[in-house]
This record gives structure tokens, sequence and C-alpha cells, in this order.
């Protein structure tokens, strides 16, 4: 709708020279309401979550959702992974690069499942939830995804380590050219969250399809 309105304002000028403005004005009116990735990806993960809620036996209402339900979801969305996780009784336990397949099953990986908490949890938000009631937020939950990156991380032998942001020392703005550290902070911090939220969003579109 507010595209629609930017098309009435942009066209309503008079005179052969508002011609091209006008034109142009509802182009750029639909390109300015076209939601973001994120936003999309979190408004799939919402609809998906609360169809997970209607189709839960008994049905449970979001007001009544705990953590222990969100960690139930999370379990759901196992079936749809396609991060091999190897037991410990298998030969590729602990190996970072099989060198052939095996019949360890295939679960969500940790960072697509972080990522889903924290859209999850937005989500809740800005649909009316409190923080204090906020099941994505619960401890409960937080332990789950430390161990199921730990897990992850002994199953394949790829360590899950935080990036340590280097902090400029106090004359960093004399020594450098203006602007330039903190555009490489921007740069660092954009960087750890995207690989994330594609892997995610490819997880809700399987579970969803269910």
């Amino acid at each position: 709708m507010d595209s629609a309105g930017a098309a009435d304002t942009s066209t309503g000028g008079e005179g052969p020279s508002s011609g091209g403005a006008g034109k142009a004005g509802p182009q750029r009116g639909a390109a300015a309401a076209a939601p973001s990735r994120y936003e999309s990806q979190k408004r799939r993960d919402w609809n998906t979550f609360l169809q997970y809620l209607r189709n839960h036996k008994p049905p449970l209402a979001l007001a009544r959702c705990s953590g222990a339900h969100v960690i139930e979801f999370l379990r759901y969305l196992d079936q749809f992974g396609k991060t091999k996780m190897h037991a410990p009784g298998c030969a590729f336990y602990g190996h970072p690069s099989p060198p052939g397949p095996c019949a360890c099953p295939l679960r969500q990986a940790w960072g697509s499942l972080d990522a889903l908490i924290g859209r999850l949890r937005a989500a809740y938000e800005e649909s009316g939830g409190t923080p204090e009631t906020n099941p994505f937020a619960a401890r409960a939950v937080r332990i789950y995804l430390r161990d199921v990156r730990e897990s992850q991380a002994k199953a394949r032998g790829i360590p899950y380590e935080k990036k340590k942001r280097k902090r400029a020392p106090a004359a960093a703005g004399q020594a450098h050219p203006a602007g330039e550290s903190s555009t490489s902070t921007v740069l660092s911090g954009g960087s750890s969250g995207s690989g994330a939220g594609d892997g995610s969003g490819a997880l809700l579109r399987g579970s969803s399809s269910s």
C-alpha cells in the first residue's frame, strides 16, 4: 500500500517537466518498500514456528510456549539438516574431511540454528512479546545451542572459535587515516552473520513444505 501511495503522490505533478519524475517515483517507492533479505527470512522463520505450534499435539498457544518447546522445535528441524554428524563409533568421528561416505545422520549446523534463534527472538518481541517472557532467549535454549556447538565440533573435528575483535589503541586516530579503524570494525562485524543466515533460510524452506 505504501508503494501505491508513493505512485499517487509522484504522478500528481503538473507540466512536462514533472513527467520524468512521475515515472521514476513509483519504482523508487517500490524498491524502498521491498523488505530486506534478513526481514524476509525473519518473516518466514516466524510463520514456520507459528505453523509448528498449530500442528503441535496438542496445539500450543504462543503465550504458553517455553524454552523447552523451542528446543523441541530445533530438534524437529534436524530432519531437514544437511550437516553430517559422525557418531563416536564411526571411523570418521572427529575427521574434518572424511574420505568416504558413512551411515551417520544429517543434522542442522550449529551456525544455522544460532542465526535462526536470533531472528525468532527479534520476531517474538516485534509481535508484542516482552523480553522477560521471550522463550527464544531462555537459558535452556542457550545451553542447548552451546551443547550442539561443542558436540558438532568434536564429531566433525572442526572447532568453533569466536573471532576476537582487535581493539584500536588510543592514538589510532593519529597513526592511521581518519575512518580506517571504524571501517574495518564494521566489515568484521558484518561478515560474521551472513553465512549462518543463508543456511537457516534454506532449512526453514524445507520445514515449511513438510
